[in-house]
């Protein structure tokens, strides 16, 4: 379903999405680079658990939420991918880390 529009790489970036190794062009954006890997679902919601994945691929919609790097509510679409980047589904809502007691 998604192509590249050219087949010229600009070299390879390896990543891993949920544990598993994926391989983009330099230069794509996350969410690009798991659409091109076949990934169709990122996150679940956090009232449904309905699957959810890349859809304006601008930074509009907010349907790419990925963890990045163990950091949550990171939009894939806006965010190039890195040589060695952990990626990880977002499951729900995003985890709140208390601030300890003072």
């Amino acid at each position: 379903m998604f192509r590249r529009l050219s087949d010229r790489a600009s070299g390879e970036i390896t990543f891993t999405f949920d544990g598993r190794p994926i391989t983009a062009s330099a230069g794509d954006s996350v969410a690009a680079a798991l659409l091109a890997a076949g990934v169709r679902a990122c996150r679940t919601t956090p009232v449904s658990g309905a699957p959810r994945g890349p859809y304006c691929m601008m930074g509009v919609c907010f349907e790419c939420l990925v963890r990045i790097d163990g950091m949550d509510n990171r939009q894939g679409c806006l965010v190039t991918v890195q040589e060695g980047m952990r990626v990880e589904s977002q499951r729900g809502s995003r985890t709140l880390t208390p601030e300890p007691a003072q």
